[in-house]
C-alpha cells in the first residue's frame, strides 16, 4: 500500500506539472481540447445544424451563444488521476493498457455528455449552467475516474491463492 501511495502521488504531481508546462499545453492539451470541441460539435450537428466549432469554442450560429472548453474542462485531469492510479497499482502491463483504454473512452464519453449538456444549459438558463458547470459536472467527471478505476480493479485477475480443495477429495486420492 505504501508503494502504491508513493507512486500514485509522484505520478499525480508530475503529470499535473507536465500538463501546465507551456510547451506541453501548446502541443498536446490545447489541440486535444479543440479536438473535443470538434467532436462534440459534430455530435450536436446530427440534431442541430446551427452549431459550429471554432477551435475550443462551440457556438450556436443563430444566437451566437457558445461555450469555450477551457483546460480543466477537457477531461485531462480525470485521465491523469486514472492514469496514476492504474499505473501505480501492481498488475500486468496488458491490464494497465486495457484499463487506460477503457478509462479514456468512459471519461471522454461522459465529458462529451457534459459539454453538450452545458452548451444547451447555457442556451436555456445561465444560473443552471453555472450550477451544473461549477458543482455537478466537476464532481461527476472525477467520480467517473474513480468508478472506472474500481471497475478495473474488480476485473483484475486474482493472485494465485492456495488451492482450497474439498477434504472429501483428499480422502479419495489417498491409497487404501
Amino acid at each position: 500500500m505504501l508503494r502504491f501511495s508513493l507512486l500514485f502521488m509522484t505520478l499525480i504531481v508530475s503529470l499535473f506539472m507536465l500538463e501546465i508546462y507551456e510547451p506541453v499545453r501548446q502541443a498536446v492539451v490545447l489541440p486535444f481540447t479543440s479536438l473535443i470541441a470538434t467532436f462534440c460539435s459534430w455530435l450536436i450537428q446530427l440534431f442541430d445544424p446551427n452549431v459550429i466549432a471554432e477551435g475550443d469554442v462551440i457556438r450556436d450560429a443563430v444566437t451566437n451563444q457558445g461555450i469555450q472548453i477551457a483546460p480543466g474542462c477537457n477531461g485531462v485531469e480525470a485521465m491523469i488521476i486514472l492514469f496514476a492510479a492504474v499505473v501505480a497499482f501492481p498488475s500486468s502491463f496488458f491490464y494497465k493498457l486495457k484499463g487506460l483504454f477503457w478509462g479514456f473512452i468512459a471519461i471522454q464519453a461522459l465529458n462529451s455528455v457534459r459539454i453538450i449538456s452545458l452548451f444547451y444549459l447555457l442556451q436555456w438558463d445561465r444560473v443552471w449552467f453555472d450550477w451544473f458547470h461549477l458543482y455537478l459536472w466537476q464532481a461527476l467527471i472525477i467520480l467517473d475516474a474513480l468508478v472506472v478505476w474500481l471497475i478495473w480493479l474488480r476485473y483484475l485477475p486474482k493472485k494465485d491463492q492456495p488451492n482450497q480443495s474439498d477434504p472429501a477429495d483428499d480422502m479419495e486420492q489417498q491409497p487404501a
